[in-house]
């Protein structure tokens, strides 16, 4: 309820209802023109602070069209300097490209120049390798043959003789032994080295046990082994006994001789699996040899040699020392009288001079008539009145 003058009203009254709704609108209304005001004052702020925003703008875009020229300027020199650069860079480029397909001409001329020498090069020593494959077929050829000579027992003889003879030639001078030597006893020897005595000429023979060897060697079982050893001591043994009885002869031989076995193999087998063979050649003074062991007794050989015939010849020796020491006093004793003859001729050479030198000095006075000092020395010569003026 409302009261107004005196009257009550109801919230429900119709009239009421609608006065309350006008006196809204009013103050509605009138809210909203304060607002509008409101906002058409700050509205013309807006426009003034817009107009001096605007100001503002436009000369900034007279700036920004002035930098724009600017801009379109730098770009056009930037355009035409970069054209320039490009200019010289192509031509850069082009002079690069020249030179290095120059060097690659140049290099791949030398390439092909070097591919077909390294091409000859190998060629060549592909024909060298022919030749070495050559060689080798028939050094294949050889080895066959060098194993048939081999399964032969007189051809395997007469190989370790030639091998014999080539270490004993290399190893002494010729007149120091002699192969195929024959002794008293009718024994042939392979080889004979005249030592003088003691020891004494010892003889070298040749063996060569190489079916007991090759039968050790390719034993496969115990048995196979223990068979091809004693075969190999059957063998050892009897050269052993066949070089102490033939080539050890008291008075004629020295008091023992070499075996030569022309195989180090079998010589380092001997050595290396049975030495009692080694020391039995030992007791019956036959010592076992190979082509190494050989050349450095032979060397030793030499040297004793060597040192038997300069014995030998110290007597000769001696005897032409003293004809040299007559020589010497001869040729001392006519140096001696050559010198005297060279000292009296070069005394007569020094006075044949002194009188040349009186000659001249005489001739020169005669030859300018000047007698004065002959007078002096000869009272029988006149001198000469001087002329008169």
């Amino acid at each position: 309820m409302i009261q107004i003058g005196g009257e009550s009203y109801s919230f429900s009254d119709p009239l009421v209802i609608a006065a309350l709704c006008a006196i809204a609108v009013i103050a509605l209304i009138l809210i909203l023109l304060v607002t509008a005001v409101r906002r058409t004052g700050r509205s013309f702020e807006m426009a003034e602070i817009l107009a001096s925003q605007m100001g503002g703008l436009g000369s900034r875009v007279e700036m920004i069209s002035n930098g724009q020229q600017q801009l379109f300027g730098g770009l056009n020199a930037v355009t035409e300097a970069q054209a320039q650069q490009q200019a010289k860079t192509i031509q850069l480029v082009e002079q690069r490209l020249a030179q290095v397909t120059e060097a690659m001409n140049v290099n791949l001329s030398a390439s092909s120049q070097r591919t077909a020498q390294s091409l000859g090069e190998l060629q060549q020593r592909l024909q060298t390798i022919d030749k070495a494959q050559d060689n080798i077929t028939k050094l294949s050829g050889d080895v066959l043959s060098l194993q048939d000579i081999l399964s032969n027992k007189q051809t395997r003889g007469a190989f370790g003789e030639i091998q014999l003879t080539d270490i004993v030639g290399k190893a002494l001078p010729a007149d120091s032994f002699t192969l195929q030597a024959t002794l008293s006893n009718g024994k042939r020897a392979d080889c004979l080295i005249h030592l003088p005595n003691p020891p004494g000429p010892i003889v070298i023979d040749s063996k060569f046990p190489l079916e007991a060897y090759e039968a050790l060697r390719s034993a496969k079982t115990d048995w196979d082994a223990n068979e091809a050893a004693k075969a190999m001591r059957v063998a050892v043994k009897k050269h052993i006994r066949d070089i102490s009885e033939k080539y050890i002869l008291d008075g004629e031989t020295a008091d023992g001789a070499l075996m030569f076995l022309p195989s180090e193999a079998v010589y380092a087998e001997l050595h290396a699996n049975f030495p009692a063979l080694v020391r039995e050649g030992f007791e019956a003074r036959v010592w076992i040899v190979s082509p190494t062991t050989c050349m450095a007794t032979l060397n030793t050989m030499r040297a004793i040699l060597k040192d038997a015939r300069m014995r030998e010849q110290a007597g000769a020796i001696r005897t032409e020392l003293s004809k040299m020491h007559g020589d010497v006093e001869r040729l001392m004793t006519r140096v001696a009288n050559l010198d005297r003859h060279f000292g009296q001729a070069r005394k007569d050479v020094d006075e044949i001079l002194i009188s040349a030198e009186k000659a001249g000095k005489r001739a020169g006075r005669l030859y300018h008539f000047d007698f004065a000092e002959d007078a002096a020395q000869d009272e029988n010569v006149v001198p000469l009145a001087p002329p008169k003026g």
